[in-house]
């Protein structure tokens, strides 16, 4: 049966694979299509009807592929018979498109996007239905897992035990394959650590497994015999919940229950460590910084709770030092009240102007962040603290693992006893270390880890002393003597893992990230860079193609944009030919571009620091777009056109700050990294696909209501005795004639930015805002 089940899954298998394979081939003709279609002037009609077959010939090896898989599994073959289908329809119509361009017609910019966007609706569905095949074989393989368990259980005597144990060795074989594909596929950090805990306490407790089961057959009578056994039954049956967990996103498997009624509240409280406690903290304060927005009043409060509570956690430590102690109560006092001196001045503000007209508000934002930046430093030092001080603790641990063994063995109930005692002081020591480290870890995959090495720990660590009782009272037992020496091996792999974790954690709080040689993205040394290179960080192929798919759909958001941005400026030159909206999107929509050539190793950023400095700037400048929008927004009457332009505007900010936080995320190692890649560009995407609809919003209100959009005027200047000066006086007036200063929302003006050529939106050395 278990063969029969491999077979299937590995015909599966091949056929995802298939469909992998053919998906960028497929994506990258159609970037190909909408790139020389943005040069098309240069293309000959034949040209561009031969791109357009080469899309439909790659969209009907897509499409076969998925058919395929559509034939042999019948819960999804509707779903992707249609998607085929629809996908097959998105390839003629780009075909026939491009064929019916001649030399005086070129195929319409917005129905070629559009189509292309269909097309990889399509394509995607397709990914997720095949993936959907993937997920039930997995959990099947799980099921048949827990019912070998199950069986395992209920076995009273040796042969049947044998029996059930050999079903169930071949069966955690195909389980083992099963999930490590799935971690290796798996993007979500959190999630992939995750899956690799829950496979690691698989592997090393079927060890454990046998030789319990083997002392608690041989000892019927042995209640410490019965807990080891059952306690490795249900850490192993947690560890298939965390995969079930894993593979369905963050849903438990409710038709189970076992001795598992905590265990969704442990998995779901994964990220509620100081450390991502007060990121939420700072997100919001930094996004009201940017909004100025009085609903903080609500949000605030529960955000500054939940770090405090946290910090509960290292002022109660009895290894905490008393200066440490001290400096973390002041810093958590501090803050409190620099928050309730914010919510104290949002109490008598009432509108978006009040708070950008209130001086006080901005600075009492930053005394907020800087306190709490103070308290992130004294948790992370006292967490840092304890962890260089662990070596002690693991050391006297295995010494006394050493002793226990001895003792067990000459049945010294006694001296078993007072060891014990120690032994559990010890690994509560290291249990503590543990959990501040989850408090202070950066990363997701280290607050993961040391999540789970804290739960084996608890629940293994004492199970030592269990399996020692049962060779205590059975000293000449072999097989309690192989059991104690199994969970003995599972204490040291504990500590070998705490160790590791401690060692990363500190590699991590200590490293630096890299300079940013220069600010914006112009050829090194000039505006006032450096010619100093960065480290060449560049993606693989492998990389490229994994990411290729998200760096489409960014450049089918942006190319659509730019139709709608160029539809505007040509049906009203005279007027917007110094449109700072439009220059601002422009602006955005190249920065994007950029951003898309790298995912292909293409254009000017050539290493991942470069991205994210791009993304730095691409979200510095939807920031200064929100404000010009804000403002234009009070222009537009009430009614359904200016809720919509509200509603989209709103989700600005927090696209700029997850983008943000995004890009200023620490990462160690070269897998941390391109998932930091893939994020950015997924966030950027987000942010692209808002803005894009926040514009085009703008431009239909402008043409409803009649209303001028903001402009951007450049005066020339000239000094007091009539000399020109080396700079421009720029304003940005609305359609009521108002003039506002263009300072901190137009651009650099200290010269880092590269003018027309700057995707970093900086004003150039040559000019100056106001």
């Amino acid at each position: 049966m278990a063969g029969v089940g491999t077979t299937n899954f590995d015909c599966l298998e091949i056929k995802t694979r298939s469909v992998e394979q053919t998906l960028l081939p497929l994506i990258k003709q159609i970037s190909s299509l909408v790139e020389q279609h943005g040069t098309v002037g240069a293309l000959r009609p034949s040209a561009v009807a031969r791109v357009g077959q080469a899309v439909n010939v790659a969209v009907e090896r897509f499409v076969t592929v998925g058919e395929a898989i559509a034939d042999d599994y019948p819960e999804v073959r509707q779903g992707m018979y249609e998607a085929c289908k629809e996908a097959r329809q998105a390839g003629g119509i780009i075909e026939q498109i491009c064929e019916e361009t001649d030399e005086e017609v070129l195929p319409d910019r917005t129905t070629l996007v559009r189509a292309a966007r269909c097309l990889l609706g399509a394509i995607t569905r397709v990914l997720l239905l095949a993936d959907i095949v993937v997920v039930k074989q997995l959990l099947l393989a799980k099921d048949k897992v827990s019912h070998s368990l199950d069986r395992l259980e209920s076995v009273n005597n040796f042969t049947e035990f044998v029996k059930a144990f050999s079903q169930f060795g071949a069966e955690m074989v195909e389980l083992a394959h099963l999930t490590g594909d799935r971690q290796n596929d798996l993007k979500d950090e959190r999630r992939r650590a995750q899956m690799a805990a829950a496979r690691q306490v698989l592997e090393r407790s079927t060890m454990m497994l046998l030789t319990s089961s083997k002392t608690c057959l041989r000892h019927p009578d042995c209640s410490s015999s019965r807990e080891n056994r059952d306690t490795v039954f249900c850490q192993m049956r947690r560890a298939m919940d965390l995969i079930h967990f894993v593979v369905k996103d963050g849903v438990l498997n409710s038709s189970e229950t076992s001795c598992r009624t905590t265990h969704g509240e442990e998995l779901e409280s994964d990220r509620g460590s100081a450390y991502a406690c007060m990121r939420h903290l700072q997100h919001l304060l930094e996004l009201n910084k940017v909004t100025m927005d009085h609903s903080c009043q609500e949000t605030l409060p529960a955000a500054l709770e939940a770090v405090l509570e946290r910090t509960q956690d290292f002022t109660d430590s009895a290894y905490t030092s008393h200066e440490h102690r001290e400096a973390i109560l002041e810093s958590s006092e501090r803050l409190k009240t620099e928050v309730d001196h914010l919510l104290g001045l949002y109490a008598n503000i009432i509108d978006f102007e009040g708070a950008i007209n209130c001086p006080e508000v901005e600075s009492s934002v930053s005394a907020c962040i800087n306190s709490a930046r103070d308290l992130s430093r004294h948790l992370s030092n006292a967490g840092i603290q304890q962890a260089q001080e662990l070596s002690t603790a693991t050391k006297q641990g295995l010494e006394l693992v050493s002793s226990i063994r001895q003792q067990a063995l000459m049945s010294d109930i006694d001296r078993l006893h007072h060891t014990s005692n120690a032994f559990q002081d010890s690994i509560d020591h290291i249990l503590e270390v543990c959990k501040l480290l989850r408090h202070v870890a950066v990363s997701e995959t280290l607050q993961v880890s040391a999540k789970f090495t804290e739960i084996n720990l608890r629940v293994y660590g004492p199970q030592v002393i269990t399996a020692a009782k049962t060779l205590a009272a059975y000293p000449g037992s072999k097989i309690a003597q192989e059991n104690l020496e199994v969970f003995a091996d599972m204490y040291q792999w504990l500590v070998s893992d705490v160790t590791t974790i401690v060692k990363d954690v500190l590699e991590a709080s200590q490293a630096k990230p890299e300079k940013q040689v220069y600010m914006s993205l112009p050829r090194p040394g000039k505006h006032g860079t450096t010619s100093k290179p960065l480290k060449a960080v560049r993606l693989d192929t492998e990389e490229q193609e994994k990411i290729a798919k998200s760096g489409l759909e960014m450049k089918l958001i942006t190319s659509e944009m730019d139709a709608e941005t160029d539809k505007w400026q040509e049906s009203n030159t005279q007027v917007e030919e110094n449109n700072d909206i439009v220059k601002r999107a422009k602006n955005m929509s190249a920065m994007a571009f950029s951003m898309y050539q790298f995912t292909k190793g293409e254009g000017v950023l050539k290493t991942t620091q470069d991205l994210f400095t791009q993304a730095e700037y691409f979200a510095e400048e939807a920031n200064r777009l929100y404000k010009v929008i804000r403002q234009f927004s009070y222009q537009v009457p009430g009614g359904a056109n200016k809720k919509e332009l509200l509603e989209n505007l709103d989700k600005v900010p927090t696209f700029v700050q997850r983008l943000q936080f995004t890009v200023k995320d620490h990462t160690v190692g070269k897998a941390a990294t391109f998932t930091k890649v893939d994020n950015v560009i997924q966030e950027t995407k987000n942010l692209m696909n808002v803005i894009s609809k926040v514009v085009t919003t703008c431009f239909e209100c402008a043409t409803k209501f009649g209303i001028i959009m903001p402009q951007r005027l450049r005066v020339p200047c000239a000094s007091l005795d009539g000399r020109p000066l080396p700079y421009k006086l720029e304003f940005r007036g609305s359609g009521s004639g108002a003039g506002r200063g263009a300072g901190g929302e137009g651009g650099s003006s200290s010269g880092s930015g590269t003018g027309g050529d700057n995707k970093g939106g900086g004003a150039t050395g040559q000019d100056q805002s106001l």
